[in-house]
């Protein structure tokens, strides 16, 4: 999750350079978030699966439950994270004098 983040966020990064229009790098920024949210889901979900499968008593190893739910709980906390960034960057943009 965090790999896929950084390699996404260079590449659009990349991409944003080469483009000056604020609209598109908008729409990218957007797309960015929502791919980034969706990951983090992904996640949240698969662990759920393998714990209801764990309870159930189904096969299945209970460090691969662990492992699924310790990245899930990385990715959410990463999102908070990056989400308490941007509304701080937000928040001093709007402080800023003119």
């Amino acid at each position: 999750m965090i790999q896929g983040i950084g390699g996404a966020l260079f590449s659009h990064a990349a991409n944003a350079a080469k483009q000056t229009r604020p609209i598109e790098a908008q729409k990218q920024f957007s797309a960015f978030l929502k791919e980034a949210l969706h990951e983090v889901n992904k996640e949240q979900v698969q662990a759920d699966r393998l714990t209801e499968k764990l309870v159930r008593g189904e096969n299945v190893d209970l460090h691969q439950v662990m492992i699924a739910s310790q990245k899930a709980s990385i990715s959410l906390q990463l999102a908070l994270e990056i989400r308490n960034k941007v509304v701080e960057a937000y928040q001093e943009m709007m402080r800023m004098q003119i």
